[in-house]
């Protein structure tokens, strides 16, 4: 079955805003990110196992409010003993590891909308649609919280160039790009 992206009829290439006489480079670069694998691993309330035992394509998971990474894979924690694990290779065999009397491991890859923004100006399109403080938050962070009312998680990727991954549920996926986009034109803008 072919995967069709949330976002297929909404998300058109192009510049828009306020991108007159600006450098590319100062515009705001926003993309969806398609054909990725997303789980959600949750210990059990009664499990004995420490998680620091497994990895996964040899990435550790976090701790709180922190996120792990490398190339291909990047664990975000979600909550007490919940992480979603993003990767762009197939892990199955690293979620064999893990016992299903201690961990419920699930497959939400087709369950949210992910987009990227990357740019100077992202935390002032962030502060337009969410009450949480984006300036104390960097590289490594993750945060879950609302824009314009969708809930969302926030994974902060770079603080040089400053880039960002929000995710949110895919039945939210158009209402969220357009409130996203839609503060991104004062600054213009760049979809890719």
């Amino acid at each position: 079955m072919k995967s069709i992206s949330s976002l297929s009829n909404i998300h058109k290439m192009g510049v828009y805003g306020d991108y007159y006489e600006k450098e590319e480079s100062n515009l705001i670069k926003i993309k969806e990110i398609k054909n990725i694998s997303l789980y959600q691993i949750v210990k059990y309330k009664n499990s004995k196992q420490d998680i620091s035992d497994f990895k996964i394509h040899g990435v550790n998971f976090p701790v709180s409010l922190k996120t792990s990474s490398n190339q291909s894979t990047r664990i975000l924690w979600m909550g007490p003993d919940n992480w979603y694990v993003f990767s762009t290779l197939d892990i199955f065999e690293d979620l064999n590891a893990f016992d299903n009397k201690d961990f419920a491991i699930t497959n939400i890859s087709q369950s949210r909308t992910v987009i990227e923004l990357e740019g100077d100006s992202i935390n002032e399109v962030l502060k337009k649609g969410t009450p949480l403080n984006v300036d104390k938050l960097k590289s490594g962070d993750c945060a879950n919280t609302v824009y314009n009312g969708i809930t969302i998680t926030l994974d902060f990727i770079s603080n040089n160039p400053n880039k960002l991954r929000i995710f949110g549920l895919r039945s939210f996926g158009e209402s969220l790009y357009h409130s996203i986009t839609d503060a991104s034109l004062e600054y213009g803008y760049k979809s890719i």
